[in-house]
């Protein structure tokens, strides 16, 4: 398989390259160069397959022989070790669960799956590698968890200060090891733009060899087709329409699904649930795209005013706005609109909403109106003991701390504080 550049001023690479490159040197995400839909009697007899049979269905093509057959299997085992229950909500509605891995965050499967192929990748290489990555919540614990002791791999993480809850910061700031925390004082986005500024700055990458591990990065983005499947083979009537609602910050999730939809899995909408960074949500309304400096909510993951994987959305779509409208509609919700889902759901349904998963629920629940012959999936894409400054207050309900926050709830916080360009490069220079 070949991956090119989405800006198409840069030399096609394999698998292995655009993993280790993270981003094409003309800055561009890169795509790969052919989506071969899989046969439809796969998803027809999707109940007879393990989920660790599907994923390698699902992402075999994507590898290519890179990383043989028995490997690919292996890191496919490893990386899914843990459950993905889809819960019946309310009627038609759904929640699949994406919070019972490690870091208790969806971003747990592409986070596993990347660090073991750069492991693979980099078992016979003397040169280290630098995971370089920007985090609006839960990339960060994910990468940090993902990544913790891999062997010639070195992770610097950039989180905005006081913009992440107490659990995510915990998360990314106490492994040690070869775990490297740095808070910003800014925005997601300044974080974001530090980080691709370093990709293009020769001073630093004619030192250190550099990849990231954000959405950008294909290892991170395509292993998070898995889920959708998984949701769509434990749906007990596939006979209704099937709408996903995505809790959408850089847009990397969504994205995935639209791949697996691409590869033959019957979904019939999307549904970008957006918070009050609602970039994309304008732009279904209006045909332009105009990128925003992000603002502060509730759901912080989810806080970013100019998502890097919508071009990706664009490139599976041929850049048809028509097209897009028909695979993908869009809804925005304000903090207070939020914590009134997360109240009603828990009074009514005992169910406990996350910020994230509550703007997923909001949007389907939008989109599910007057509509009896469909059902739907949100994606409830982090656990509520990670937002818990936001969630106890609105139901009124003490939620305790599950054995992954344990582990790390008391640590000592271990970060360095920048502001600008210039530190984060000194700091990658001079360590």
């Amino acid at each position: 398989m070949k991956y090119y550049s989405l800006n198409r001023q840069a030399p096609d690479v394999n698998f292995k390259q655009a993993v280790v490159d993270g981003i094409a040197p003309d800055k561009g995400l890169y795509f790969p160069s052919e989506i071969k839909s899989l046969p439809q009697e796969f998803f027809k007899n999707i109940q007879d397959y393990t989920y660790n049979e599907i994923a390698y269905h699902l992402i075999e093509q994507f590898v290519g022989d890179e990383i043989p057959e028995k490997d690919l299997k292996k890191i496919i085992e490893d990386t899914l070790s843990f459950d993905f229950p889809l819960v019946n909500v309310n009627d038609d509605i759904f929640a699949l669960e994406l919070f019972h891995g490690p870091t208790m965050a969806f971003k747990d499967v592409g986070g596993r799956f990347m660090a073991r192929c750069l492991s693979y990748f980099n078992k016979n290489e003397n040169n280290e590698v630098t995971v370089l990555v920007a985090t609006s919540g839960d990339t960060g614990g994910a990468v940090a968890s993902g990544f913790l002791g891999v062997k010639g791999v070195n992770v610097v993480i950039l989180y905005p200060s006081k913009k992440v809850s107490e659990v995510q910061e915990k998360q990314l700031t106490t492994l040690g090891q070869n775990i490297k925390a740095l808070e910003v004082n800014g925005t997601f986005d300044d974080c974001q733009a530090m980080v691709k500024n370093a990709f293009i700055d020769r001073e630093i990458t004619s030192k250190i060899k550099l990849t990231s591990a954000n959405s950008i990065n294909v290892a991170r983005w395509l292993p998070q087709m898995f889920y959708f499947a998984f949701a769509y083979k434990q749906l007990a009537n596939k006979d209704k329409q099937l709408a996903i609602a995505v809790p959408s910050g850089n847009f990397g999730n969504i994205c995935a699904g639209m791949m697996a939809q691409k590869l033959g899995l019957p979904i019939d909408q999307f549904i970008a649930a957006n918070n009050a960074n609602s970039v994309v949500t304008q732009y279904l309304d209006s045909g332009k795209y105009n990128p925003k400096p992000s603002v502060q909510t509730i759901s912080n993951a989810m806080d970013v005013g100019d998502p890097s994987n919508f071009i990706r959305i664009q490139e599976i779509y041929q850049n048809d706005f028509n097209i897009i409208r028909e695979h993908l509609v869009s809804y925005a919700f304000d903090d207070e609109t939020t914590r009134a889902a997360m109240e009603h759901v828990y009074k009514n349904q005992n169910y406990i909403l996350d910020p994230h998963g509550a703007v997923g629920y909001l949007g389907l629940d939008s989109f599910l109106k007057n509509k009896t012959d469909w059902q739907g999936i949100f994606l409830e894409t982090a656990h509520p003991v990670k937002f818990l400054d936001v969630v106890e207050p609105v139901i009124k309900t003490k939620i305790d701390y599950p054995e992954q926050i344990l582990a790390v709830i008391d640590k000592q916080k271990q970060s360095t504080v920048i502001s600008t360009y210039e530190e984060l490069k000194s700091f990658l220079l001079n360590g």
